[in-house]
């Protein structure tokens, strides 16, 4: 434990709310808050909630704010809890080109912290099969006559031939978005 983050007591409880069904988005967030949190007990509680935004973003700021209204969706759904966190995997154009990754953003009793996964480059028949109006999940599994992908390995496992799957993709981005939980003195000190 941080010797910035006195108010976290060892053994404790930490209830957390994961704003989806997914099982891929459920165990990144498990694994993301056991390395930050290694002496609490992580209770995660998978929680469906909206997002406010498509159901596939197609820019970064719409995917921040689906990450953001799911988390505070599901802080109003589940007040007792003490963190919700909202993953929304999304798109972006980056010189005429899709970009996919995804913001995680984590909502605590007293503050918030927030971070993105990397971005990475979809080959063009992905790409094509997204401008025509289907989901990132969708297009891959047709691309890759599969079904299910999003809720295994995603994009990134797929494309990479499992060496950096979706729950690989989303995990260093949920420990860097609840640094400011662990590191709460500093970030309080900010202006």
């Amino acid at each position: 434990m941080s010797s910035h983050d006195a108010s976290l007591q060892p053994s404790r409880v930490f209830r957390v709310v994961v704003t989806s069904g997914n099982p891929v988005k459920i165990e990144a967030a498990r694994r993301g808050f056991e390395q930050v949190f290694p002496d609490h007990d992580i209770r995660i509680e998978p929680l469906k909630v909206p997002s406010g935004v498509p159901d596939q973003p197609l820019t970064d700021e719409e995917t921040l704010k689906g990450a953001r209204t799911r988390a505070e969706n599901a802080r109003a759904a589940r007040p007792d809890a003490d963190f919700w966190i909202g993953l929304e995997g999304g798109l972006e154009t980056q010189s005429g080109q899709l970009m996919a990754g995804a913001w995680i953003f984590v909502l605590g009793p007293d503050g918030e912290g927030r971070s993105r996964t990397a971005n990475f480059l979809l080959p063009e028949p992905i790409a094509e099969k997204i401008r025509s109006g289907l989901e990132l999940g969708t297009a891959i599994d047709q691309v890759f006559q599969r079904q299910g992908a999003k809720q295994g390995p995603g994009a990134a496992g797929l494309l990479t031939d499992g060496v950096i799957g979706r729950t690989d993709l989303y995990e260093p981005a949920v420990v860097l978005a609840l640094i400011p939980f662990r590191q709460k003195e500093l970030y309080d000190a900010s202006p």
